[in-house]
């Protein structure tokens, strides 16, 4: 079980579920529909709270936040199913990379102390922000990418 504060909820949970549905939008090349986007990102922020905080192995909860995440993206979204598992998995595995080059500069900057920074919760958000944060904005650049040439269409 994974311990999640109220402050980590709101600090990285809350953006990283509305990072993560523009991206699912985005990969699947669907326009934003306002209403429906505010919708499916506070839930998924929700869900993954609440997979977080279930006694399962670590690994678990992310194999359960990608069918989370597609299940939201096609019930509430009507992004197609196969697009929505498309994004989903480009979604995870561009993020998974991202941290992980993060944490690579980050334990050559901080070496060995690093672990020990990781255990206090704001540390390791603030930490983490840099990834989430070059994400959003490749998304974002895609996004207006596609956009800009007509290829986004509705569901």
């Amino acid at each position: 079980m994974l311990k999640v504060p109220i402050f980590e909820f709101i600090a990285r949970l809350i953006p990283e579920a509305f990072i993560f549905m523009f991206a699912a939008y985005t990969f699947s090349k669907v326009k934003i529909e306002k209403k429906k986007y505010l919708m499916a990102s506070f839930l998924l922020g929700i869900s993954v709270f609440i997979i977080r905080m279930l006694p399962i192995n670590y690994g678990v909860h992310t194999i359960l936040n990608i069918i989370i995440l597609t299940v939201i993206a096609t019930s509430i979204n009507k992004i197609n199913m196969v697009n929505a598992i498309k994004s989903t998995i480009i979604t995870t595995v561009f993020l998974f990379v991202l941290e992980g080059i993060s944490v690579l500069i980050l334990s050559s900057i901080y070496g060995e102390e690093l672990q020990n920074m990781f255990q206090d919760s704001k540390l390791k958000i603030i930490l983490g922000l840099p990834s989430l944060i070059i994400f959003g904005v490749i998304v974002i650049g895609y996004y207006t990418y596609l956009s800009k040439r007509n290829k986004l269409s509705y569901v």
